[in-house]
């Protein structure tokens, strides 16, 4: 009797879950643009070896992929100063993947370790936001979810 009451119970619980749920998404949370940002930087999905950067740009409505969305990246060299080599613009395949390698930043005074990026796609609102590696990280895996304009 337990038995039949428990899976009663489950039979109750699965069917309160419709078949159609989609995945929801949490949009991915802005972060300060920084002074260091400029447009047009070079076509490029690497500006050093050392720390990889990987996932997907998504749109908050069911989570679906958002291909071929333009990530542009920059950050700090390694000795901790910003350049012209450690800047990239590229675009996510047509799933909405991407990886992204740089040298790890150097440490920028006042800041923890971290990468800019800027994501954008027709007719959703342009990301900034940063991800902020751990000393040590050889690799991160972040996916950016945009919001509809």
């Amino acid at each position: 009797m337990i038995v039949h009451g428990l899976v009663f119970v489950l039979v109750l619980v699965a069917a309160a879950v419709p078949l159609t749920a989609q995945p929801r998404c949490a949009p991915s949370r802005p972060d300060a643009l920084g002074p260091f940002y400029t447009e047009n930087a070079p076509e490029r999905s690497a500006t050093g070896r050392g720390l990889v950067v990987t996932g997907r740009v998504l749109t908050i409505e069911r989570c679906a992929p958002l291909g071929r969305a333009k990530l542009e990246w920059w950050s700090a060299n390694p000795s901790g100063d910003y350049d012209e080599t450690h800047r990239a613009t590229q675009a996510a395949d047509d799933e909405g993947r991407y990886r992204y390698e740089t040298d790890v930043p150097g440490k920028y005074p006042g800041r923890p370790l971290h990468v800019h990026v800027r994501v954008t796609a027709p007719g959703h609102r342009a990301l900034i936001t940063q991800i902020y590696p751990q000393p040590g990280q050889a690799a991160v895996g972040v996916d950016f979810v945009l919001t509809r304009e």
